[in-house]
């Protein structure tokens, strides 16, 4: 599907995303300030860059660090808000956030891992072909879904159900390519929401291109792809980085490390952490505790801030963990045990927002009362919207192959239609 570029367009700035001065310095991986390429022009302005700011986060420990690294985290697994020297470049983008957008935040991860388990059932009814459960992503993406202005631009994988829902995607929307009857069922110029990519990290190569193009126009904007950890080991998304190094775009590399593609570690696939591998490119990576919503907010906002003010792509490596399968097809149990999923179950970013909400008297019993019953329709809702979902003409496979007509679809058109002809009709038999 075409993407009309959204570039000419340049609203205000949402209150959440602190513009910053234009610079040319960077953060490394392991913190050490260096020069990186810039297209922006030089300023005199004394507010510091994203970049800045942020080297006061992290320690310099060499960029021959392999071991692992400081997460940026802001609410511990126990739902303890985190202020320090580490943190305090980070923890200025949400430095004024409100208890309501707290509770914003906790609602948005309650419906959308509602709507995860009831898709997941209607799978198991037969319902769904399939279905790829974000369940325990919930903090990753709805954090960094919030960060997003409307003007910016998503390209997601197969799992950002969360995202889509913070674009004002309609959740069933999500579920007709499951059931089989549309290519993606949304347009992805009403809500800047790419159609879900189901061939691993080809979706980085797109964001890189539109991103390329926001710059060419003059956009006030961003982009952000979303890939997994092991999508990171794909050669689409090593020319991603590539291209957009060279061309300073304006896009923010999404990673949710889940620990496991498929069945495979990541310690398979990489010598070092995932977020190291953008020194070899030449901007900045920064790990996030995936499982913080907060964090995830903080990080993303600064990462977007880089992109709008010209310093170019970031690496955000969001370290989570899926909870669930794979996807329905699949059987984790055959290649992890419940020790550690049980381990990351006590980090689970719901509970861990829900602790601190409680601790620090931002929500009552009756706004968890309330918020159950919202989630609980939501699922009828879905239930009965998949349900209804008409059957797609049997022809439409045909349709839009070509521009114009062609002989062998005209040739395979009429064998489909003489087969299909060729069912009795038993009706009353």
């Amino acid at each position: 599907m075409t993407v009309e570029s959204t570039a000419p367009r340049k609203p205000r700035r949402s209150a959440g995303s602190k513009a910053g001065s234009t610079g040319a310095e960077a953060t490394d991986a392991t913190g050490t300030q260096r020069t990186t390429r810039t297209t922006a022009k030089k300023t005199t302005a004394k507010k510091a860059t994203p970049a800045k700011r942020a080297a006061g986060a992290k320690k310099a420990t060499g960029a021959a660090q392999t071991a692992g690294p400081e997460l940026v985290q802001l609410l511990t697994p126990e739902g303890e808000r985190v202020r320090n020297a580490d943190t305090a470049a980070y923890d200025e983008y949400v430095a004024d956030i409100t208890p309501e957008e707290l509770r914003g935040l906790y609602r948005d991860m309650v419906l959308t891992r509602r709507f995860d388990a009831e898709a997941t059932s209607l799978q198991r009814q037969g319902e769904l072909g399939l279905w790829a459960s974000l369940l325990g992503q919930e903090a990753a993406q709805i954090g960094s879904g919030r960060a997003l202005r409307d003007d910016d631009y998503v390209f997601p994988t197969y799992r950002e159900h969360g995202v889509a829902w913070c674009r004002g995607v309609d959740p069933t929307n999500l579920l007709g390519m499951f059931r089989g009857v549309n290519n993606g069922g949304w347009d992805p110029n009403g809500n800047n929401f790419h159609l879900y990519t189901i061939v691993i990290g080809s979706q980085t190569l797109h964001a890189t291109g539109y991103a390329m193009g926001v710059a060419k126009d003059g956009a006030d904007s961003a982009v952000i792809a979303y890939f997994g950890d092991g999508a990171s080991s794909q050669g689409d998304v090593a020319e991603s980085f590539t291209f957009s190094a060279v061309y300073n775009a304006p896009v923010v590399f999404f990673c949710q490390n889940n620990q496991w593609a498929i069945s495979e570690p990541t310690e398979k696939q990489s010598r070092v952490p995932l977020y190291q591998r953008a020194q070899g490119y030449g901007f900045p990576g920064v790990r996030v505790d995936g499982n913080d919503v907060l964090a995830c907010l903080a990080v993303t906002r600064w990462a977007l801030e880089r992109a709008r003010s010209g310093e170019g792509p970031t690496l955000v490596e969001a370290y989570t963990y899926r909870m669930g399968a794979h996807t329905t097809s699949d059987d984790p149990t055959r290649y992890r045990g419940d020790e550690e999923r049980l381990a990351w179950e006590a980090k689970d970013p719901i509970l861990r927002l829900r602790r601190h909400l409680e601790s620090a008297n931002h929500a009552d019993e009756g706004f968890f009362a309330e918020l159950e019953a919202e989630s609980e329709a939501l699922g009828r809702r879905v239930r009965e919207a998949v349900r209804a979902m008409p059957d797609p003409d049997h022809f439409a496979i045909f349709e839009n192959v070509y521009a114009d007509g062609h002989a062998l679809v005209d040739e395979e058109r009429a064998q489909f239609a003489a087969y299909q002809a060729s069912f009795a009709d038993v009706e009353g038999v």
